[in-house]
């Protein structure tokens, strides 16, 4: 093997060691964004949760735990959207006693009991659905915890507006949860740096889905 084709060989090792790293380095696709409005008089004081179906993955939940804290006799933030496996934690930042519990039917059936202010209590919520919240010693109080399969979910302004940002492309359907309104479907193709925009009207009251899982 002579000098020249020493040469070469070096230059089509090097160029595809580079082509690799290249492609290993590379950046992962762009997401894209589904943005909106839900246009309905009572979003104002009860926020909706618009969530994605059928995004495929697993989903590994947070590793700060998300807050339902307990103020001034009153679950903050009223309804709180949470992926499936994550644990919430429960402050009693108030200056009473409180205790929070599901009743029978919720996604997840629980009672923390009574406990003063300054202590906080962790919940896990394993599975899907929905989970109203209440407390015994306050019959005034009353919350959500909206429990979901993936993490491209959001709650709505107090305007109805909402943003779901870095959505991987594809073609998925889009739904919202809300206290007091029909839910409704609609499905949405979502591409690369490009934003997707939906506006539920003309809504009808009902009761709330509880099959959050498809």
């Amino acid at each position: 093997m002579n000098w020249i084709t020493k040469l070469v060989m070096a230059i089509l090792v090097v160029g595809t060691l580079a082509t690799v790293q290249g492609r290993a380095l590379a950046a992962p696709e762009e997401g894209g964004i589904v943005a909106g409005s839900i246009d309905n008089p009572l979003i104002r004081s009860v926020p909706a949760v618009v969530y994605l179906r059928d995004v495929a993955g697993e989903f590994k939940p947070p590793e700060t735990p998300p807050v339902m804290d307990q103020a001034k006799l009153t679950f903050i933030p009223k309804v709180l959207p949470v992926l499936v496996g994550t644990t919430v934690k429960c402050p009693n930042n108030d200056t009473v006693q409180h205790n929070i519990f599901s009743p029978a039917k919720s996604a997840k059936t629980f009672n923390l009991g009574v406990y003063p202010p300054g202590q906080s209590k962790d919940v896990k919520f394993e599975k899907v659905g929905v989970v109203p919240l209440l407390c015994n010693v306050h019959a005034e109080m009353s919350g959500f915890i909206v429990v979901l399969p993936n993490p491209y979910f959001t709650t709505t302004d107090k305007e109805g507006g909402y943003k779901i940002e870095n959505v991987p492309p594809g073609k998925y359907k889009l739904s919202f949860w809300h206290e007091k309104l029909r839910p409704e479907t609609v499905e949405v193709p979502v591409k690369a740096g490009k934003t997707t925009h939906v506006k539920f009207s003309d809504l009808k009251r009902g009761p709330y889905s509880v099959d959050l899982s498809k």
